[in-house]
């Protein structure tokens, strides 16, 4: 049997990303300047990524598979387990069961009892779709553009990460228009005095596109800007 995977023209990639954004599977990341198959598991052979490459770099070809290999995509087709695959497909998309030692606690004294951590956030609404593209929110502003995930996943997001910046979210895998509001999160640095520009993203690949969306919105603005990338581990924790 055989099956289409993703092939790569290295000598026509450009590095715009666009394929990273446009694969639903994370199955292409950039690496050296270069966009490059994670794994031929992870590619879905349907070549949704092609018609957004501006260079042409990227073809679909055959390539055979060994009888085990076979044997082991039709038994996950029949268990209809291709949505959430235990071994291959999009690493976002892996369940896991994440254990936390219930022995670790705050101790408080009584005085502290009603203790709660306050919120961070300073402005309304914070979807990247609904969000203005200019007024007074934006004036000398830190924006922070987080994925979705990355605020349930890191316990401290609002302390560590929201406090003193505004805060704009988004989805690389779920978003269908992420170019789209690459040009409208540049309106938003060009029109308005902004002083810096950081991102959140869960470690898995298919995120990354929320980097290449806000780099993508910091070239159309023609804006040097001071830039941090946060990496969230799924268990936690700031990674990088």
């Amino acid at each position: 049997m055989a099956s289409m995977i993703i092939k790569i023209n290295h000598s026509k990639c450009i590095g715009c990303g666009k394929c990273v954004n446009a694969c639903h599977q994370g199955a292409i990341e950039l690496k050296d300047g270069k966009a490059t198959l994670v794994s031929d598991d992870y590619c879905d052979g349907l070549g949704a990524c092609i018609g957004d490459c501006p260079q042409g770099a990227l073809t679909l070809e055959e390539r055979k598979e060994d009888d085990n290999q076979a044997k082991v995509k039709v038994e996950k087709k029949e268990k209809k387990e291709l949505r959430v695959p235990p071994l291959g497909g999009c690493p976002g998309m892996q369940s896991r069961i994440i254990e936390r030692q219930s022995t670790k606690t705050i101790e408080v004294n009584q005085d502290q009892a009603d203790l709660k951590v306050a919120s961070q956030l300073t402005q309304w609404p914070v979807q990247l779709k609904l969000v203005p593209t200019s007024g007074v929110m934006w004036e000398n502003a830190n924006i922070l553009i987080a994925a979705d995930c990355t605020a349930f996943s890191l316990g401290s997001f609002h302390l560590d990460l929201l406090q003193g910046r505004k805060l704009v979210i988004a989805c690389p895998k779920l978003d269908s228009d992420m170019e789209h509001q690459a040009e409208k999160l540049a309106e938003i640095i060009k029109n308005n005095d902004i002083k810096s520009v950081s991102v959140a993203r869960m470690e898995v690949p298919c995120c990354r596109g929320i980097v290449t969306m806000v780099q993508k919105a910091l070239e159309i603005a023609e804006k040097e800007l001071d830039f941090t990338e946060y990496i969230i581990g799924i268990e936690g924790d700031i990674q990088q």
